[in-house]
């Protein structure tokens, strides 16, 4: 397996795993724990999901300048690091500010109707999520 076969392949789990950590189990579990109120959350959540975004990042301009660099059989690898890349860029600029001003309001103590943005964060999530799994398994395989 070449360098860049390698880098791409333990960042790309690396990211895989802490979106499947962060978005699929910590974010739901911690509405559940004791104490919890809605606002407790919600701060909680802006500061992990902060710092997930950021690693997420720098896993996802590694991951670029490693496909750029490397040399690859087929289109899989670059298409599917352009569906992961393009699906957290999706979330940072169209998803993110909607569910800022939601949480905003929220911790400033309106009430208003529930922001479907969320819905669409979690959507996006699911097709990065199957992008990093494509793209980790079509760097072991050496899919064309």
């Amino acid at each position: 397996m070449s360098t860049a076969a390698t880098v791409v392949t333990a960042l790309t789990f690396v990211w895989l795993g802490m979106v499947v950590a962060i978005s699929f189990l910590e974010a739901p579990l911690k509405f559940r724990a004791p104490g919890v109120t809605l606002p407790i959350g919600l701060g909680i959540g802006r500061l992990v999901f902060r710092a997930l975004n950021a690693a997420e990042l720098v896993w996802a301009v590694a991951i670029l300048v490693a496909v750029v660099l490397g040399s690859w059989p087929g289109a899989a690898i670059p298409t599917a690091t352009g569906v992961a890349v393009a699906a957290l860029v999706v979330q940072l600029i169209a998803v993110r500010p909607a569910l800022t001003k939601r949480s905003d309001a929220v911790l400033a103590g309106h009430d208003g109707p529930r922001s479907s943005a969320h819905l669409v964060y979690v959507g996006v999530e699911v097709i990065k999520v199957a992008a990093l799994v494509w793209l980790g398994t079509a760097v072991l395989v050496g899919a064309t």
